[in-house]
């Protein structure tokens, strides 16, 4: 019964992404805004709703660790996994914007994480300054799209009616938040089983489960040449993911930090500097990197269950 659950909220996961990359990509050519900010707003926050519910009810619960590890185990998997096997299937061309602003500010709230971690614990004082940063990021991406010049074409007149692209975004949403969570509980009911730790399960099923809809999206619109869409999807996420996901949740209930959890977070920023000499080196993400990623992942996921 658990693996039937399992893999319908696989076919939940793949068929809400792809209805809401058509959704999310229509509204951008409405809206004449470019497809970058939809990555890192509307598609980043939708993807991130498994990651965001997770670590909520896990720092409500008390599990401090479920909800840390997840956070930062999705952050390594969006990078690692889902920008590896992207830029595999085809290069990933960079914007200036993203390699000027949006990569550096992903590496400064991580570095601000790891600033929060080193006493082994985050305060809901931190917590709240990650929420506030978050506001301001949201209200600087609004500005940036409506004062952008990387505006895209005008929207053919036979394009689908406002309500109907409407929809698709709150079906695919649906989609990924239902299929997200079905994959979550049952692959971490599979895991338990087996005797897994909390920190454990959250870095690496849990992790994987809430980084699902990340992966999907991101494959589906490079598969569609949605390429600014997919990054803008990695980034925004991970942002998300340290400023509102965390933050929320450690504004919630304090959260104690393990070495173990400090090393991981070191993991991530080395990681997420790795991405950034990546895309300043050629303005885009070629596919031997790719395999750079993938391999640092395995390598990292043997240690992480061995340690």
């Amino acid at each position: 019964m658990v693996f039937t659950i399992l893999l319908l909220g696989f076919f939940f996961l793949i068929k809400g992404a792809d209805i809401f990359v058509e959704g999310s990509s229509s509204i951008a050519r409405k809206f004449n805004v470019p497809p970058m900010v939809i990555g890192l707003t509307i598609v980043a926050m939708g993807t991130s709703a498994p990651e965001a519910a997770v670590s909520i009810t896990s720092s409500i619960a008390g599990q401090n660790d479920m909800a840390l590890a997840n956070v930062v185990g999705s952050n390594f998997f969006n990078i690692l996994i889902v920008l590896g096997v992207s830029c595999i299937i085809s290069t990933l061309p960079v914007e200036k914007n993203t390699i000027k602003k949006d990569t550096p500010f992903l590496l400064f709230v991580s570095g601000l994480l790891l600033i929060f971690s080193i006493d082994l614990n985050i305060s809901r004082i931190e917590g709240f300054i990650f929420l506030a940063i978050f506001t301001y990021f949201l209200i600087d991406t609004v500005k940036t799209a409506k004062n952008s010049d990387s505006k895209v074409e005008d929207v053919p007149s036979e394009d689908s009616p406002m309500f109907k692209t409407i929809l698709l975004c709150i079906l695919g949403i649906i989609g990924i938040v239902l299929g997200g969570d079905m994959v979550v509980k049952s692959a971490s009911s599979i895991a338990k089983s087996f005797g897994m730790s909390d920190n454990l399960v959250g870095l690496t099923i849990v992790a994987i489960g809430t980084s699902l809809p990340e992966f999907v999206t991101s494959v589906v619109a490079v598969r569609k040449g949605e390429n600014d869409i997919a990054i803008g999807n990695i980034i925004g996420s991970n942002i998300f993911n340290i400023l509102f996901v965390l933050g929320l949740s450690t504004f919630i209930n304090p959260i104690s930090i393990s070495m173990f959890a400090l090393f991981d977070v070191i993991f991530m920023i080395l990681i997420t500097i790795l991405l950034f000499i990546f895309i300043k080196s050629k303005n885009s993400l070629i596919k031997s990197q790719g395999f750079i990623f993938i391999g640092l992942y395995i390598a990292y996921m043997t240690y992480t269950i061995i340690r």
